[in-house]
């Protein structure tokens, strides 16, 4: 199973709605999902601080600020997640 990696931060409601979405898309696709609170990492904080949520699969960054649903899921595909429904 591949892991995506949520990047944020708290207080961040474009943080909540990338975390929803990405749990929708757990009924569609085969992923965990790792969360990382940027705040604890100073480096973290001077890559994305201003670019958060940043939805990261197998290094890549798929997304950041406003994340879309469709081009999760299109992105996945691209990337050959397994489908499981």
């Amino acid at each position: 199973m591949k892991t995506v990696t949520l990047y944020s931060r708290p207080r961040c409601h474009l943080c909540e709605t990338a975390r929803e979405i990405l749990k929708e898309l757990q009924q569609q696709w085969n992923f965990s999902i790792e969360e990382i609170n940027i705040d604890l990492d100073d480096d973290l904080v001077e890559k994305y601080g201003i670019m958060i949520p940043v939805v990261e699969l197998d290094g890549e960054e798929l997304q950041y600020g406003i994340i879309n649903k469709k081009f999760i899921s299109e992105a996945f595909s691209r990337k050959n997640l397994e489908f499981i429904s």
